[in-house]
């Protein structure tokens, strides 16, 4: 998974990016700091992982991990190349979802593009910025296909022509391309577009540090980003990257009781981490062992054979089963030799739906 991080200068985001991947963003009180998009990786925190490789004395313990690209502060005219402009959004393209950051707090010390705070007309600035882009995307889309769609004899590029008309006129409301309603076949035509305005978001509200704890949720410019945001279908988080900044230096234990301090049952990144995988429909399943307990991504509604692929191309080729155990249960029984003496493990075929948290031994012949 690949979250672009971005947002307008100074709101916060290579801040918030430093502090959930520790890699070190330049920061600085003014525009375009960031000048390469910084990329860091984060292992998702799993319990089970730990726990399950305590079992086994796994040598080796692989988690799933996100991939962050810290994309410099875009600003109006983005996508006319003001600022560092197009050369960023092309940046956004390459990601699964948009991971925006809006600033939600006040502070005379820190400057605004804008010279005040407005949490929605920010999000508003960067997402016409998006929309801009993707109508130059698509026009260039229907220049290079125009002649094939013309007179309808092929029918394929009429058909694409035919949405991007649609699409166009959708987009030229200053709407973004996730809110269009569309058939089946013209999803596949939008999803071939990599459009940016057709990603999904998570809105990161980052409050100041006096405003942390309990109440963070009804603070007046978080609920703004809140309203918004569930017009539009998009997730939100609350954070105070100041905070998270500081949390990243501390030793777990340190962090866990600076959180409790503050009323805070988890940190940002977490919070960020599930927003993600809500957002972008995903879970976890699990394999276990002496060599190496692992976390394997997928996309909920992933059948087993498809599961097995991500593994190996020869493990989908040619399945045969999976052997599937829930891992608290696993544990439980103290192994999978204990479950299968419970009856607790279960011999799945080609049409088993993966639950998050199945521990999966598959079996194969090639």
């Amino acid at each position: 998974m690949k979250l672009g991080v971005v947002g307008l200068p100074n709101v916060g985001k290579s801040t918030l990016f430093n502090a959930i991947t520790h890699a070190g963003a330049e920061m600085a009180n003014y525009p375009f700091c960031t000048i390469e998009p910084n990329v860091g990786v984060v292992a998702v925190p799993d319990e089970r992982l730990e726990k399950l490789a305590a079992l086994y004395n796994s040598k080796k313990v692989t988690p799933a991990v996100i991939e962050f690209v810290d994309i410099a502060g875009l600003v109006k005219g983005a996508s006319r190349g003001e600022g560092l402009g197009n050369k960023f959004l092309s940046h956004i393209r390459e990601c699964d979802a948009i991971v925006h950051v809006v600033r939600c707090f006040e502070d005379e010390n820190v400057t605004h593009v804008e010279n005040s705070v407005d949490p929605v007309r920010d999000i508003g600035t960067i997402n016409l910025e998006l929309i801009l882009a993707d109508i130059e995307a698509v026009q260039k889309r229907q220049d290079r296909i125009r002649n094939a769609a013309r007179g309808g004899s092929d029918k394929a590029a009429a058909a694409e022509f035919a949405f991007l008309e649609k699409l166009m006129a959708h987009l030229g409301e200053e709407l973004p391309a996730s809110s269009l309603p569309v058939t089946e076949d013209e999803k596949a035509m939008l999803d071939n577009l990599f459009l940016l305005s057709s990603k999904p978001v998570i809105y990161c509200a980052n409050i100041s540090e006096r405003d942390m704890g309990e109440g963070e949720e009804d603070l007046p410019l978080v609920k703004k980003v809140r309203e918004y945001a569930d017009r539009h279908h998009a997730g939100v988080i609350v954070v105070c990257a100041k905070t998270e900044e500081e949390l990243a230096e501390m030793d777990p234990d340190d962090a866990q009781v600076f959180l409790e301090e503050f009323g805070l049952k988890e940190s940002g990144l977490n919070k960020l981490i599930k927003a993600s995988y809500a957002l972008l429909g995903l879970i976890s399943y699990l394999t276990a062992g002496e060599k190496e307990t692992r976390a394997w991504t997928i996309a909920k509604g992933t059948k087993a054979p498809q599961a097995a692929g991500k593994i190996h191309t020869d493990f989908e080729k040619g399945f045969i089963r999976a052997e599937v155990v829930d891992w608290e249960t696993l544990l439980e029984c103290g192994g999978l030799a204990g479950a299968r003496e419970k009856g607790k493990v279960r011999s799945e075929g080609k049409d088993y739906v993966m639950k998050d948290g199945d521990v999966v031994l598959f079996r194969f012949n090639v």
